[in-house]
């Protein structure tokens, strides 16, 4: 007897136009904008010239060069006619060539003997007149990777950012001779340093979105890291405290180790942002990095030290747990310098400085949450008399020692 078909089994036909059905539309959505943009724009114009849009994205020192990297954002082609240095025309050249079509790049390379300290602006001269400007404030020579600048960045992160952060954890013996009963105000006051740290976080990005260019979207890329970083930061949380269940079955708030060790990260991806500025400084010339401020840097990581010992009061602690957490916390800023001094993108430290605020906030939630007794809300908990003042004392103890960053 022959077996009957099974309805609930799609032939391979089926399958091929469920998956049509499923790419199709896509194509011609992407069929609509290829037209578009090759012809349709064209097309469509009523007159005029459209608006030129040319971004300096970086400008390089080098031994009697400087080198400017260049990308059209604008919505056409345009061509390249003068280069002006402090208002003075300058010889050239440029590669690939004079026309930079659209969202194209460029690089130009300026014959000049120029001088360190000095401030430069360069404008670039569009073949309809359109002046495209950058300004230097500082000129100072760009950072090539060699084995000595690789160790200068990496000492540079590690005294602002790694030894701090060691230097906080000292603390903990005092900490622990305080009594129990402060230890809501420890954890506030950790609330405190880290929203001071997120808020600094997102200040640091607006900053550095006036360079970016605009097809970049750079406020979309901050979002994408404090998105990205808040929710994977919460999949390291429910990792860390998957293996203590409560009675019903449901998954146990991090303590202790793992709180810790959620805050490291956190303070951690917000210092590989920080380093990304120091590194950055050198290669754009906008900073000064003198001794007043890695004085300043200094004193305000530290504090850092003591957001991360907080949850370990009241619990165990070894010299090696110190150790991993110091380095989680301290030493993505070695990292940050190395990025920032030899391949600096704007775009890049929009998503880093994002990453980092993303990953703050989602560890004050957790301690926000932590406050809360019973049925008690996260506001009500922080409204109590102990927890608002360590949540203020600690915001004051960051604001201070951030006045000492000079920039």
């Amino acid at each position: 007897m022959t077996p009957r078909p099974n309805p609930e089994k799609s032939p391979g036909l089926s399958g091929v136009r469920v998956w049509l059905a499923g790419v199709g539309p896509l194509l011609l959505v992407g069929a609509m904008t290829w037209w578009f943009l090759s012809s349709g724009v064209a097309w469509l114009r009523l007159g005029g010239v459209p608006i030129e849009k040319l971004a300096i994205e970086r400008v390089v020192f080098r031994p009697q060069e400087v080198v400017l990297k260049v990308r059209n954002e604008g919505p056409g082609p345009l061509s390249v006619g003068q280069l002006l240095v402090n208002d003075a025309i300058w010889d050239f050249s440029i590669t690939p060539g004079r026309e930079i079509g659209r969202m194209k790049g460029a690089t130009l390379s300026i014959p000049y003997d120029w001088l360190p300290g000095e401030p430069y602006v360069f404008t670039i001269v569009s073949g309809t007149g359109i002046r495209h400007t950058r300004r230097v404030e500082l000129a100072t020579m760009t950072p090539s990777a060699s084995p000595r600048s690789f160790l200068i960045f990496g000492v540079l992160g590690a005294y602002v950012g790694v030894i701090p952060v060691f230097l906080g954890l000292l603390w903990l013996p005092f900490l622990r001779a305080m009594p129990r009963t402060w230890m809501d105000f420890w954890l506030s006051l950790t609330i405190g340093l880290l929203l001071f740290l997120g808020v600094d976080t997102l200040k640091e990005s607006i900053e550095v979105l006036g360079r970016v260019a605009a097809y970049w979207n750079g406020v979309m890329l901050v979002a994408l890291g404090v998105v990205g970083a808040f929710f994977a930061l919460n999949g390291v949380g429910s990792v860390l405290a998957g293996s203590a269940r409560s009675g019903s079955g449901a998954p146990a708030r991090p303590s202790g180790m793992a709180l810790a060790t959620l805050i490291a990260i956190g303070i951690g991806l917000h210092n590989l942002g920080e380093g990304l500025a120091i590194g950055a400084a050198y290669t754009l010339g906008e900073v000064a990095l003198g001794s007043f401020l890695i004085v300043g840097f200094t004193l305000h990581n530290t504090t850092e030290g003591l957001a991360i010992l907080s949850p370990l009061v009241g619990g165990k602690a070894s010299v090696r747990d110190l150790g991993i957490l110091g380095l989680l916390g301290g030493g993505p800023t070695i990292l940050g310098a190395w990025v920032g001094a030899f391949t600096y993108s704007d775009p890049l430290s929009l998503l880093f400085l994002g990453i980092g605020a993303g990953a703050i906030f989602q560890v004050v939630r957790v301690l926000a949450r932590g406050r809360a007794e019973g049925g008690e809300s996260v506001i009500e908990s922080l409204s109590r008399p102990q927890n608002a003042a360590g949540l203020l004392v600690g915001f004051l103890v960051m604001y201070a020692t951030s006045l000492l960053v000079a920039g």
